[in-house]
């Protein structure tokens, strides 16, 4: 997962929590939303996406794939 990925996904999460934190987002939708934000942090926390191993995507460019 690229530094830029990581980037996108703290920052959706973030603004997730905080649209449920100032009581934009209720009931089911915020239940929702506090899901996808947690995957988000702890995906991009770990640098890993299960998703994309399964469906063969890499953000990475070609240097830092022989980097891992």
């Amino acid at each position: 997962m690229s530094t830029t990925d990581r980037s996108i996904r703290i920052i959706i999460a973030v603004v997730l929590i905080g649209l449920y934190a100032a009581g934009i987002v209720t009931g089911t939708m915020a239940i929702v939303s506090l899901v996808v934000a947690s995957i988000f942090l702890v995906t991009s926390f770990i640098n890993f996406c299960p998703l994309y191993r399964l469906l063969g995507i890499s953000t990475l460019k070609k240097e830092e794939r022989l980097k891992s």
